[in-house]
């Protein structure tokens, strides 16, 4: 599928999304942390997380903090050129 130059164009516009919900999921399961636990740290509802890991949403900077501090983290953004 990545041949095709249209949907190549599509999935390289939705690159950081993928890539935040691959570290979120990836930090969630490293962690041994259910969704529900996630979310009760996070003091948000599980649903919100799922909502989030199937790509349905858009957290603010302010959630992703609430999220790195629940992972124990450091949030980071940066721009690559």
């Amino acid at each position: 599928m990545l041949r095709s130059p249209q949907f190549k164009a599509e999935y390289n516009k939705q690159q950081p999304e993928f890539a935040l919900i691959r570290a979120m999921i990836d930090a969630r399961i490293k962690r041994r942390l259910t969704q529900e636990d996630l979310a009760h740290k996070m003091q948000t509802k599980q649903s919100v997380i799922s909502r989030l890991e199937r790509g349905h949403g858009n957290p603010t900077v302010s959630f992703l903090k609430k999220l790195a501090n629940a992972f124990s983290a450091h949030l980071e953004i940066r721009f690559v050129q």
